[in-house]
C-alpha cells in the first residue's frame, strides 16, 4: 500500500472516528460514575439531616434529665438518712415505753 494523500486521509479519518468513539465511551462511563457519586451524596445528606435531628432531640432529652436530677438532688437534701431514722425510731420507742410506765 502506497502512502499518498488520499490513503493518509482515510487512515486518519478512521483513527479519528475510533478515537471519538473511545472518548464517547469514556465520557459515558465518567458521567455514570458522577451520577452514582451524586446519588450517594444525596443519601449521605439525608442521613446527615436525620443525625442532626437525633442529636437535637438527644440534647433536649439531656436538658430534661439534668433538670430532673436537680429536682431529685434537692428532694434528697430535704430527706433524712437511714441513720437518722434509726435514731428517731429508738427515741420514739424509748418515749413510748416511758409513757406506758407512767
Amino acid at each position: 500500500m502506497e502512502i499518498n494523500e488520499k490513503n493518509l486521509e482515510k487512515v486518519l479519518k478512521k483513527q479519528r472516528e475510533e478515537y471519538q468513539r473511545y472518548l464517547g465511551a469514556l465520557t459515558d462511563g465518567f458521567e455514570s460514575q458522577v451520577k452514582l457519586i451524586a446519588e450517594s451524596m444525596i443519601g449521605i445528606q439525608g442521613q446527615l439531616v436525620s443525625i442532626k435531628e437525633m442529636v437535637a432531640k438527644n440534647t433536649e432529652d439531656l436538658e430534661m434529665i439534668k433538670m430532673d436530677i436537680h429536682i431529685v438532688r434537692n428532694d434528697l437534701k430535704e430527706k433524712i438518712g437511714r441513720d437518722e431514722l434509726n435514731v428517731l425510731e429508738k427515741r420514739v420507742a424509748f418515749l413510748e415505753k416511758k409513757l406506758q410506765r407512767t
